[in-house]
């Protein structure tokens, strides 16, 4: 894998005779997999450069993807200055958080308005996909990226890249969620700096955030940004091979750099670790190669960090019970800002009831409620009937660091700890995280190996977006009455939907791929059956099962044409959970097989 840096300062670009060696371009760094794959890390002022390159450099149509750490200006002002998205016939994939109201579209859309830019988003030349992502993984080319919240004032992720036997971690903008650690160095805290050190872990490179040092750190508390003894300390404990140190502060110079990276090989030196630490430089490139050659594959995505289009979130809701005033306005303010329902409780009895009456979606309470300790209150949460109580994370408010009790708090279930003062927009950011970590687990399938294959023979039938056909439609009438199903549909999976070319009890013509239980089935030979999606970890939160049409049965047979390439499904669906014996399995296998027969006849394939 290749590595080059294209922008390495953070927060300003910075340009001048006293940042000639590190670079004064902001956040940008290219990777590129053994198979060709361009994977671009922020797009801040070195994406000019970088775009420029790679127009000078490929003669034809040049095809990428760029994934957004987070949307503040330093790391995407350079999207409108990137010529690869100008020109027709590129196709570029842009991937980058989802915030619970507008998407990552609309957010780029906002500083390319006419008020601060002369173009627009509309302009763009070359076909644009956008991508909303929460935690969780997804695959592009041979590469798997694996997504992670990171400790910023907005809504930030942290991206691994495991590709060609090595890995590669995007580490910037994150703070100790710990301050203490800042300053101190790192130990195990049973939190989640330990969760940060397991995403950085065994990474042949890790690119992180440096941008304090621990003098300077108590005057920068909340900005959202590691010193050079966190990300040396946590680089050690994850045992990283190489460490980047990123995000340069713009008034730092050259040798003020120099000097950041002399003190962290000094303390890799005196912890007796054998870490290569330097400071990442503008125009740097690396060769990164296996050093494990029977090192494991991890090219299978687990839970789809892509977040869906359809409304997963409107069911959140927050219960907050804390004494201290400000607190409490500041935590309602931050929940209300992104307009979800908020429930308030003023003492343990009350707690205990909303959370039994209401399902809230995140509780947060004070470390000393009414003089109650709420570390009861959390046990009395987790014992509650159901599966509920088991999983809504609860996050404690301490008054100081030391009345944070990692061990007692971790025996009586509490998620997270939030210490006091803290600002409204941190508030805010903590808060989207742990509700779009439990509002979005679900599986997306991955790519077939002959994908391309596929989408060209599906091309070639000619048949997406037809008009509907008798002798499609009565297949789908036959199998809704035959299995006395609500809904039978003849699904085909195109790029990025999947479309329904025949459908029966359902109105929506289409829905994403990323959500469709279709693209899992197209994966395998025979048929997908899921007697109750509720009970399987891939799909029982999806938004489909979640929301309408509120899939709680699927069956689905495979449709391949002749050459093998399986281009949909012919499916049943109910909003009960159902069993299949083998005669009726056997049925629908028959019945696929003729929906199968009518695309043989179909005009492109004669």
């Amino acid at each position: 894998m290749r590595i080059c840096f294209w922008g390495t300062r953070g927060s300003i670009a910075k340009p001048g005779p006293n940042t000639i060696r590190y670079g004064g371009n902001t956040s940008c760094v290219e990777a590129r997999s053994g198979d060709g794959t361009i994977i671009i890390f922020d797009c801040g002022t070195g994406a000019h450069a970088l775009g420029v390159a790679l127009m000078e450099a490929h003669d034809g149509p040049v095809c990428g993807h760029i994934l957004i750490s987070h949307t503040h200006w330093d790391h995407i002002q350079g999207i409108p200055f990137f010529q690869p998205l100008f020109v027709p016939g590129n196709e570029w994939q842009i991937y980058g958080p989802r915030g619970l109201g507008s998407s990552l579209r609309e957010t780029l859309a906002g500083q390319m308005q006419y008020t601060y830019f002369p173009i627009t988003l509309e302009e763009f030349g070359a076909r644009i996909h956008y991508h909303d992502l929460v935690e969780g993984s997804f695959v592009i080319g041979n590469a798997l990226v694996t997504t992670r919240y990171l400790n910023h004032p907005a809504l930030t992720l942290g991206y691994r890249l495991e590709a060609d036997g090595v890995s590669v971690v995007y580490s910037t903008d994150h703070e100790a969620h710990a301050a203490r650690l800042a300053e101190d160095g790192y130990q195990s805290t049973g939190g989640e700096d330990d969760h940060h050190v397991e995403f950085l872990s065994g990474a042949d490179l890790l690119i992180h955030d440096a941008q304090y040092n621990a003098e300077e750190y108590p005057d920068k508390r909340g900005w959202g940004h590691s010193t050079v003894e966190y990300a040396v300390d946590t680089a050690l404990a994850a045992g990283v091979r190489r460490l980047a140190l990123f995000h340069h502060d713009p008034l730092r110079d050259d040798d003020a750099v120099d000097g950041f990276v002399d003190r962290a090989q000094d303390r890799v030196a005196a912890a007796g670790g054998c870490l290569e630490v330097f400071g990442a430089a503008e125009g740097q490139v690396l060769e990164l190669e296996a050093v494990e050659a029977d090192r494991p594959s991890t090219a299978t995505p687990g839970v789809s960090a892509v977040f869906s289009t359809l409304p997963a979130l409107l069911d959140q809701s927050v219960l907050i019970a804390v004494n201290d005033s400000a607190a409490a306005i500041t935590l309602s303010e931050a929940v209300r800002a992104d307009r979800l329902p908020l429930h308030i409780a003023g003492d343990d009895e009350a707690v205990r009831r909303l959370a039994r009456l209401e399902h809230p979606s995140l509780v947060v309470l004070e470390r000393e409620l009414m003089g109650c300790d709420t570390l009861e209150t959390c046990r009395a949460i987790r014992r509650a009937e159901g599966t509920y109580g088991e999983e809504v994370p609860i996050v404690i408010v301490a008054q100081t660091e030391k009345d944070v009790d990692l061990r007692r708090g971790k025996e009586a279930g509490v998620t997270d700890w939030l210490v006091k003062p803290f600002s409204a927009t941190y508030a805010r950011t903590r808060v989207r995280s742990l509700l779009l970590r439990r509002a979005c687990r679900w599986e997306k399938a991955r790519f077939p190996d002959d994908e391309q294959t596929r989408l060209r023979a599906l091309c070639e039938l000619a048949i997406l977006d037809t008009e509907p056909e008798e002798r499609f439609d009565r297949y789908t009438r036959i199998a809704s009455a035959l299995f006395n199903v609500p809904i039978a549909v003849v699904s085909l999976v195109d790029r990025e939907r999947q479309w329904f070319k025949s459908r029966h009890g359902i109105e929506v013509s289409e829905t994403p791929r990323e959500t469709a239980f279709c693209a899992h089935a197209i994966l395998q030979d025979d048929i997908l059956l899921i007697n109750d999606t509720l009970q399987d970890s891939r799909f029982a939160d999806n938004p489909l099962v979640t929301s309408e049409p509120h899939v709680r049965f699927y069956a689905g047979v495979p449709l391949a044409l002749g050459d093998g390439s399986r281009i949909g499904t012919l499916c049943l669906i109910d909003h009960r959970p159902r069993e299949l014996d083998e005669d009726h399995l056997e049925l629908l296998r028959d019945l696929g097989r003729m929906v199968q027969d009518e695309f043989a006849t179909s005009p492109a394939a004669t």
